[in-house]
Parts: structure tokens; sequence; C-alpha cells
């Protein structure tokens, strides 16, 4: 078994209350890190009700989605300490850029200075310039406004910049020389259709991550991005599943823990030599040209 030699680091993870991130949670507890998570619990157009029963059924839709976005952080907290491993959570929206300076201040004061950090925060609101669009898999699509723009933007793509820049300052504060950031894209980060402002915000992400490994490699930090493909975190339906299994070169859907296998690796010591570069990982669905 190769050890990746993270056991007794400090790990921050965004948007960790479902999906990849609660994966990543697990995954770098097992290794024996430390690990923060956030997350955000954004406006929900559902009921109570409606989220519940979708939670119940499991069925993949926007529903499900919903249901897992709004899930509360605690089950997966006494998951993670039932086996012994040592992690603590915070509240925080990062479109407001005053509480990523709080956040790190909540991670030092619970869990110790952060070693590695995994940006998988997201915002993602359909939106389009095409005004005949209006509804994509039961989301509902708005045409391109300041508002949607804006609020991409503002979470995905300055505040992974603000959180690396306040990672970098605290880190030559305490005049560290090992580091690890991890950006979470997507491989959807190029001409897309009713997702245009996230598709684009997700392209800046990977624009900041290569000069961020540009110009902190000097400083023994090391950085990269993964592009997951299609992921069941409850936003697919049974038929889109059918689908992309049948594209999909290693024949099945993905799941968050694939995901969180692929940045373990790259926060780990054997990665040391990896730096500045976009990893695809989709069991082959989207392959670089």
């Amino acid at each position: 078994m190769i050890d990746p030699q993270i056991r007794g680091k400090t790990v921050l993870i965004t948007g960790a209350n479902h999906g990849i991130g609660a994966a990543m949670t697990t995954a770098f507890c097992a290794q024996g890190a430390k690990v923060f998570a956030t997350y955000f619990h954004p406006a929900c157009r559902f009921t109570e009700a409606e989220l519940n029963e979708a939670a119940a059924a499991g069925v993949g839709g926007v529903l499900l989605y919903s249901a897992r976005q709004q899930q509360p952080i605690e089950p997966l907290l006494q998951a993670v300490q039932a086996t012994g491993g040592l992690c603590a959570s915070r509240e925080a929206d990062l479109a407001h850029p005053a509480q990523i300076g709080a956040l790190f201040d909540a991670c030092e004061a619970a869990l110790g200075p952060v070693d590695i950090l995994v940006n998988n925060h997201t915002c993602s609101l359909k939106d389009t310039f095409d005004p005949d669009r209006k509804t994509e898999q039961g989301f509902g699509i708005h045409q391109v406004t300041v508002e949607t723009i804006d609020s991409h933007f503002a979470v995905n793509a300055r505040a992974y910049a603000l959180m690396m820049a306040e990672y970098l300052r605290r880190y030559l504060e305490r005049k560290a020389r090992w580091g690890r950031i991890i950006n979470v894209s997507t491989d959807a980060a190029h001409a897309h259709e009713a997702s245009i402002s996230y598709a684009a915000s997700k392209h800046a992400i990977e624009s900041y991550s290569r000069s961020a490994a540009l110009e902190m490699g000097r400083y023994g930090i090391t950085v990269n991005v993964v592009a997951p493909g299609p992921i069941q975190t409850g936003w697919l339906t049974p038929e889109q599943e059918r689908q992309i299994t049948v594209t999909t070169p290693l024949g099945r859907v993905g799941r968050p823990e694939d995901v969180a296998d692929v940045i373990i690796l790259l926060a780990s010591e054997q990665a040391h030599w990896l730096t500045g570069q976009l990893l695809y990982a989709g069991g082959g669905w989207r392959m670089p040209q």
C-alpha cells in the first residue's frame, strides 16, 4: 500500500456537506488527516416535505440534488468521528469575501494552520443566451443577466482566487515549506448550452490555478485542478445515467468517491512533481485533445 504521507495534515475543504466534498472529507480522514469541512445552504425553491420525499425516494434529478445540497453536515461529521477521524465544520457563504479570513481563523483555532486547501464550492444557475430555452432537466433557465454572471463569478472564480491568496499569505507568515492546493472545476468548462456563466466561471478557475502554480511553486506549493465528468451527486436522472454509461469507456457513471481518490493523489507526497495540471476525472467520458 502506498502511504500518501498526509497523516496529521490539516485540510480545508469547501462545499463539503454533500457529493464530492463529503466524499473527500471521508477520504482525507481515513488517511489520518484533520479536516475542516465548510458548506453553504443556498436558497431553495422546494418545501422541506418535497426535499424529504426526494431524499427518501433516491431517484436522481433536480429534487434529489436540491435535497442533498440542503442536508446538514452533522451526520457526516458523526460518521467520520465514529471511525476515529478528526474534523470540524463551519457554514460560510464564500460570495462574501469577508468570510474567507474568518474561515481560515476558525480552521486554525479548531485544527491548526491549513496545509492542504481543496476548493470545491460552486454556484450553478442555469443561464443562456437563447431566449427559446426555458427548462433543462427540471432546472429553471434564465437569460443571462448581470445577476447570473456576477453570482457565478463571485463564488466560482473570485472566491477561489481569494481563498488561494489567503492560504499563501498565512503559509508565508508561518514560514511553511510544504503545501497543496487542489481546485475542483468541471469537464464542462468549455462552451456549454444553458450553463454559460457556470462554464465561463469554471474556466476562470483553471486560469487562476495555472497562474497560482506558476507563482507559488517557489514556495513549495503545488496547485492542480481536477475536472470531474458526470458524477452522480443526485442530479443525474436514471435515463441520463443510462446514456452516460453507454458513452463512458469505463462503463459506468462516476461516484463522488472516484473524484476523492484523485484528489488524495494530488495531495499526496507522491504528487510532489505535479503542478499546474488539469486532470479529467470522468472514466474517459471526456479526453484532452
